[in-house]
Order: C-alpha cells, then structure tokens, then sequence
C-alpha cells in the first residue's frame, strides 16, 4: 500500500507503559467494549485496504506525591506521536488462566508499520468511543538519507551492544540470534540503517522514557542519534549489571565451598574419633591417658561443633545476664540478633562474635552494684590496722603515701558502715524502701554509686618502688592489680580502641585491663606516663588520657571499639613518671602528685636487711645460715659501690655477693665428702661477709669514700642538682680567666635559662665589684681593668642538657671566688636562684637535691630561706641531724655562708644625702 504523507486513522490509545515502534509487533489484552467498538471500526473500512489503526502510547497519570517520575506530554494536553500499525488480529480468549483478566476477554495483535504524528492533540478525558475516531495523522518523509558519520557511529554502538548481549545470554541459540543480528547490521546499506535502528531499539529492553524519545524523532539523523545513545548507555548498564551479578556469583560460589569442606572436615574428624576409640578399646587403653588427652579429637583445643555451640550458649547467657534496659544489654541483643542472621563461617559473623564476647566479658555497673564483694572486708573493725600493716611489710619508709592511701580507706570504710546504717533503717518502713529503690535506680544511671578512686601520681627517679607500691595498694585493698605500660605508647587507639570498622580492631588497654581484673574498682597502674609518645598523625594519647584521669568524666569513658560508656569512677588510678616535665599541664592537672624523691642510707639499710637480701638468697638457692652481711659491710655497698636515689644498683650489688657465695658453697661442698645436704653448714664455712670482703667480691669501688676527686680551687663551687630521672646529686661550676676583651663564654650543653643565669651573676658582681675588694674604684670593669679578661663559665658533663633557674648561687659564689682568689670548702653545695637586685629566689626538687647531697657526703648547704619549710617537712630528721643548712635571703648572706664571715673584706661605705633645700 502507497501510505501518503496524511491521512486519516482511527487513533487508538496503548496504556501505560506499552509503546510500539514500527517494525515491532504487540499483543495486549482489551475490554469487550473496545474490542465491539474495533470491529464496528473494522466492519465500516474497505475490505482491500489493510486495517490500519494509529496507535498513541498514553503517559500515566501524574504521581502527586512525586510529579517529576513520569515524562510529560510532549505537546499541548496529550500526545501527538505515535505508530500506524496494522491490525493482524482481534480474537476473544477462549480459555481464561490466571494471567488473563474476566475485564478484558479480547487479545488484539498489532504490527507496528511508520511513525505518525497528531495534527492536534489527543484529549486524555474523551471516551474510548472517542478514541477511536478517525484523526488527521502526518508521516514523516520517507526518502531521507543519513549521514556517513552518523551511520558508522550508529553500527559501532550497535555492535558493542550486540557483543555484549551476546556475552551476557545464557541460551546458546539466543546467543546465536544476537550473532546473526550482528551480520545484518554490519550488511545493511545507509539508507536502510534507520529502519535497523527501529528493529534493535524494539528489540531491547530500556525505558519507557527513552523509547518515547525515540518515537518521537522524525528525521533519520534524529533516530540514528537517539538509537546510538540509548545504545551506549544499554551497554554501559550491562556491563555493570554483569560486573555485578559476578561478584555476588564468586562470593556466593566462596561461601558455599567453605561451608562444604567445613561439613567433610567434621565428618572426617567424626571418623577419626571413632577410629581412634575403637583402637584404644581393642588395646587397652584407658580413656583418661595422656596419649588420648594430648593426641586423640577429644583435645580440649579441637574445633568441635559441640564445643561452639556450648560457646554460643553462655554467651547468650551473659547476655541476657546484662542489667534490663541498660545500653549494653541494648547493644548486646542487637548485635546477637545479627549474629544468628549471617551464615556462621562468614568473616561478618567472626566480627560480631568477638565483639559479644569483649561486650559481655566486661564488669558492669550493674553486676557490681549487686554483689558488693569486698563490703565485709572494709567493715570489719581491723580494716585499717591490717591494711597500714600490709603496707608497712611491703615498703620500708613512705610515711607521705601510706597516709595519704590510709585517709582513702578510712573514707570507704566510713562510706561502707553509712550505707549500711542506712540500708537497715530504710528496710523497717515501706515508703522509704520505694524512695530508696528509686534512688538506687538513679545511681545506676549515672553508674557514679560508691567512693571515686583517687588517681595518685608518683614521681620520683627509678628504683623507688613506685610500681611495686601499687601492688601493695592492691594487695591492702583485697582488689585485682593491673599495669598498663604506657611508655612509647604513640597512637590514641591504644587507649581509646580501634573503631570496629577496621580490620584486627579491638578495645584499647583500659578496657582490656578491666576485662582481666573481672571486677569494676581494680587498681590500674599506668606506668611511665612521663614517656607517652607527643601528638602525630595517629592522634595524642596524653589527651586521650584526660578523660580516663578525669573524676568528672571517667564514669562515662568511650571506647570506640565497644562503643558503650564503660565506667571508670571506682577504679583506683596510680600513675607514675621520673619527671613532670614531659607531662602536658591539663594532665598533670587531674593528678594528685605525690613525689619519691629517694632513700637514705639508713632506710637503704633497712630496705637491704627486709626485703632485698632475702629475696636474693631464694633466688641463688642460699639459706640465711649460709649467707649474712655486717652492718658496715652493707654501709660500704650503700656508700661505695650504689649511690643513687632508687635500690636497683643495690639489689644488683648484693646478687653479685649471694652469687660469689653460692660458687663458693658449691666448692665447698665438691671439697667435703660425703656431705649431701646443702642446707647443713659445715665446719669451716664462713658464712658472714664483712666489709674488708666486699672489694674482693664487687670489686674496685666506683667512688672514693674520702671524695678525693671533690678539692678546694679557687672558682670552683659545688651546686645541687636534679638529674632527668629526678635522681639529686652535684654538678660542679668551674671557671677560670684567660687572656681576652671582657665576655663571658658558658659552655656545657647549657639552656637558656641556665645562660641567663651566667649572665645575672656576671652582671651582679660587676656592680658590686668595688665592694667585695675586687676593683680599686667604683664604676671600674673587673674584666678590662688593670688587663682585659674573659671568663669562661663551665659545668662538666657537656654531654647531658642542663638547664632551670637554680645555678644562680653557685655561679655567682663561682665567679667571686675566682676574681677574689677565696676558696669555698669542698664539703659544701648550694642551689638557688638569683636577682639583679641581690635576691635568692626559691626552686624545687629540695628533697631529692638534699637526699643527693647526703649521699656525696657533704656537711653543709646553702638553700633559698623560702625553702625551709620544705626541708623541715619532708627530709627526715636523720638527714638533717647529719648535715648543716644555711638559709640565705640575699647574695650577701650566701656569699658569708660559702666563704665564712669576713673572708671577702667588704668595703661599704656610709652615704650621706643632704636636702636640696
């Protein structure tokens, strides 16, 4: 049939969302009324001419709730394009199935034959009567010729798509079909190219709105271009589509073969377990041998299904144990919820089952409130005596600590007898049992019930049994001990935990620490928190640290990996550190600082006989029959070979004598024959090592008792230190004149403020000069007059950083001895700082520096008046008796001190003011 370029066709709208292209062909079911309309429509048409209809495809109504979701009309109030197809049939359904609807009896076949156009709009609200009256329709050209460029762009696109659907098809002849089609696009002449478009684009399965856009192109070069977009885009959907469908495919594949070699390795380890009973039974074995225990399947470290189970039982158990409503058993049943959702060998299921048993392997709140387990310890009348007793066997001295922790448990006894004075008259009236409840439910909520630990950080140089002392707290306070090596510790998850979406994530070491102790009021040390590694890209411990050493915020500590607020109010924090230096100030802050500054010769004494001597002799197999030092042996090992503040050197010092004596008792007993026990001693055995042993033994001493390397020189003065593991000790200041133009050189790796020193003390003996005997004249340099000089100021070791404001004394007691050639005595040392107007200044660390001093054997010291409280205080009265203290307000008085009254010949001179009127 030649179809003119307008006409008129009996439009018949297609429901959403069927549209047909020409080429294509459609069969849909419709309504008894249209199908009577259709025939009459039929019945009144030529019977030569085909029956020929212009199918419209209707846009669905708008959504109101989402107006954008379907594609407008293209013109006026309904569509204008559409397909002129060719009624093939029009038949009722015979039989009606499931699929077929009692509504529309008829199947009408339809085959798509050329693009149309409206002349006007179809009006969506007429009736179907309406419908399927006859319209002008216009057809668009038929004699266009598309471009070479569009054609080739158009055949690549469709082959790529081809290629893909080809790939993609699981039936070998639709695979085939999609080949044979690739021959035809590659054969088609360019002026057929537009109808092959028509035929692939029906072919495909893409949008609604993408095949209305598709229709709704009149040109060739519209289609061609229309086709190869849609193209592109099928092909990218496919292969991602593809892509897809094969990872869930290769994990699906991966998760089914574990599961299978997992059922065949319990049934192969069933087999071998049956096996190996059979053979013990046939030869005797009894069940409970080690060689079934140690080889058999029924080792308690076999993968067993049972085992698992019973495991997945008591966790269920804990967690059900879990307080009601709390945010962990919240958390807990969420989390198992899942657990029984995803397949059990999955790596998912390996992640939340270690997260449940971390969560339910926790000392809650809730549990401890309830059980209360060292109540009736703290009650008891002997509570406080047994406790100072605990301590004072464990520690020799410490009187400053031991105080401080016996006020803690005289608090927790005072609060323990109060609640239960409190409990047992609330128990005689009902209305104050319910206001009781309530409140016990508050505390519970705030998880702050009971005594806040106090968070105690010693400091003091190493070997002053700072982490020892928190086991004995521990000890005295019947509660589980841990210690949390904090040095070197660099990335915050450390302490806060890993998130749980890392891989190998878990708490951090609070968490972990509290999960060992099993209980919620343990004692934490968190060793050398001085050596916490300084802010960097993994994040800052030391203000991680904040929240666990803060008493406000503690109770609701986060942990990211088990992300429920774990309390820490009841746990007894005790850190320690050498030095507070390194130490940020909010930190120290939260801290209640309690110093060790060292022992005493005497308490090093009692530490040795107490403590250090017996453990020495159970650790090299010796007995005390076998082994005993004299008093001034152990004198000449404190003073000789250990000076420091801590007893690690002595410890040390006296393992050497008990191993000496220990291949000495060996021999001996190779000499007697017939002697077999080693505890009996025998005849001429000396078992008492006295001080003319010791250098035999430890050999040459590693200071001189005499202090022969100390001497009087003229400038040269001993001043007090505090070492960088907070030891005390002296640091000898030299200085010497040589030939120069009046400076100052200060050399021994010295700080700034050190150097400032040098300089205020230069500064103040130049204006005092005239004075002290030094000038002949007021206004006169010592350093250019009568020959220029320069003095260099030194302070050996140059190895060791030196700084702080306290050599100030020392320099200036230096720098005075030598312009005035006075000696100071080699048995004194001096600290303190200085001023331009002659002040001496405070500074700190006086217990260690005075403890130092004692060591070295030195008789008398100069300290600031401002520090006299500190020396009566805390350094003990033995220390003091043995040694002479001068306290100076002025550099006058420290300069009479270090070199005796009326040594430096003082020229002061009385002024005379006269009034200017």
């Amino acid at each position: 049939m030649a179809i003119s370029s307008t006409q008129r066709l009996p439009v018949l709208p297609l429901p959403f969302p069927v549209v047909l292209l020409p080429t294509a062909r459609l069969t849909i079911p419709i309504s008894r009324e249209l199908a009577e309309r259709l025939q009459a429509v039929l019945h009144d048409s030529d019977s030569n001419q085909p029956r020929v209809v212009a199918t419209v495809p209707v846009p669905p109504p708008p959504d109101p709730s989402n107006v954008s979701s379907y594609p407008p009309p293209l013109n006026g109030t309904g569509p204008v394009h559409g397909t002129a197809a060719r009624i093939v049939h029009l038949v009722p359904v015979r039989t009606l199935s499931a699929s077929v609807s009692p509504h529309q009896p008829y199947v009408l076949s339809l085959h798509g034959l050329t693009r149309i156009r409206l002349a006007q709009p179809l009006d969506l609200d007429s009736q179907v009567a309406d419908f399927l009256s006859e319209r002008t329709v216009h057809h668009p050209p038929a004699d266009q010729t598309p471009s070479r460029g569009a054609v080739e762009t158009f055949k690549d696109a469709a082959l790529r798509l081809l290629d893909r659907l080809a790939k993609d098809s699981v039936q070998s002849q639709r695979k085939d079909d999609w080949l044979r089609v690739s021959v035809m696009v590659e054969d088609v002449p360019d002026h057929r190219s537009a109808w092959m478009a028509d035929v692939l684009v029906a072919a495909i399965n893409c949008a609604y709105a993408d095949k209305l856009a598709f229709l709704a192109a009149t040109t060739v070069e519209d289609r061609l271009r229309h086709a190869t977009e849609l193209f592109v885009k099928q092909t990218s959907i496919s292969e991602v589509s593809q892509k897809i469908a094969n990872a869930v495919d290769e994990s699906l594949s991966r998760q089914q073969k574990e599961y299978f070699l997992r059922q065949q390795l319990a049934a192969i380890q069933r087999e071998l377990q049956i096996l190996h009973t059979t053979n013990n039974a046939g030869s005797g074995v009894p069940s409970g041998s080690p060689s079934l225990k140690t080889g058999g399947p029924g080792n308690e470290v076999d993968d067993d299904d049972q085992a698992d189970a019973d495991d997945l039982t008591d966790l269920k158990k804990k967690i059900e144990a879990l307080e009601a409503g709390s945010e962990e058993r919240k958390l807990g049943v969420r989390e198992w919820r899942r657990l029984k959702r995803i397949p059990q060998g999955s790596v998912e299921s390996g992640v939340i089952r270690t997260y449940l048993e971390w969560l339910a392997s926790l000392p809650w709140p809730s549990a401890a409130l309830s059980s209360s387990v060292d109540q009736e310890i703290i009650k008891e009348s002997g509570f406080l005596a047994k406790a100072r007793a605990q301590l004072d066997a464990d520690h020799f001295g410490l009187d400053q600590i031991k105080r401080r922790l016996i006020e803690y448990l005289a608090v927790l006894r005072l609060r323990a007898v109060t609640e239960a004075a409190s409990q047992a008259s609330v128990s005689q009236q009902p209305m104050l049992q319910l206001a009781a409840a309530s409140a016990q439910s508050a505390d519970r909520n705030c998880a702050r019930k009971g005594v806040k630990g106090p968070i105690l950080l010693f400091v003091g140089p190493p070997g002053t049994g700072k982490t020892s002392l928190g086991q004995s707290i521990a000890k005295a306070l019947g509660r589980p001990f841990q210690r949390i090596s904090l040095g070197g510790v660099r990335d915050e998850a450390e302490i806060r935990g890993h998130r749980r979406t890392y891989v190998a994530s878990g708490p951090g070491m609070i968490v972990q620490a509290l999960r060992k102790a099993g209980r919620i009021d343990p004692v934490i040390l968190l060793d050398e928190i001085d050596k916490v590694g300084q802010s960097n890209f993994h994040g800052d411990p030391a203000a991680a640290l904040l929240e666990v050493l803060d008493p406000e915020q503690n109770h609701a500590f986060n942990d990211h990996y088990i992300n429920v607020p774990v309390d820490l109010s009841r746990v007894l924090f005790i850190c320690t550190c050498n030095a507070l230096d390194s130490i940020s100030a909010p930190l120290l802050d939260r801290c209640e600082v309690v110093e060790l500054s060292g022992y005493t010769y005497d308490e090093k004494i009692n530490i040795a006989r107490r403590y250090l001597l017996p453990k020495q002799l159970r650790a090299n197999g010796l007995s005390e029959s076998l082994l005993a030092l004299t008093d001034s042996a152990l004198l000449r090992i404190v003073t000789l070979y250990t000076r420091e503040a801590g007893v690690r050197g002595l410890e040390r010092a006296l393992s050497s004598v008990a191993r000496f004596k220990a291949v000495e008792w060996v021999n001996h007993l190779d000499s007697i024959a017939g002697t077999e026990r080693s505890d009996t001693v025998p005849k001429g055995w000396q078992s008492v090592v006295k001080e003319e042993d010791i250098q035999r033994i430890l050999g040459v001493p590693r200071w001189d008792g005499e202090e022969r390397e100390r001497e009087e020189k003229i400038g040269v003065v001993y001043g007090l230190v505090v070492t960088g593991m907070g030891e005390g000790g002296l640091m000898p200041v030299e200085s010497t004149a040589v030939p120069g133009s009046g400076h100052l050189k200060l050399t021994g790796s010295l700080g700034d403020v050190i150097k400032e020193s040098g300089e205020i003390a230069l500064s103040w003996v130049k204006a005092h000069a005239f004075d002290l005997g030094i000038t002949a004249g007021k206004g006169i340099d010592p350093l250019k007059v009568p020959d220029p000089i320069d003095i260099h100021l030194h302070l050996p070791a140059g190895a060791q950083k030196k700084d702080g404001p306290s050599a100030g004394v020392a320099m200036t007691c230096a720098l005075v001895s030598l312009l005035t050639g006075v000696m100071a005595p080699k048995d004194m040392a001096m600290t303190g700082e200085i001023t331009l107007r002659g002040r001496v200044t405070p500074v700190g660390g006086i217990r260690m520096k005075v403890l130092g001093a004692h060591r070295a054997k030195v008789q008398k010291i100069i300290l600031p008046w401002a520090n006299k409280r500190e020396v009566e205080h805390e350094v003990a009265l033995e220390v003091r008796q043995q040694m002479q203290f001068h306290f100076v307000q002025t550099i006058d008085e420290a300069l009479e001190a270090a070199f005796g009254k009326g040594v430096l010949g003082w020229k002061r001179e009385v002024m005379v003011m006269e009034s200017r009127l």
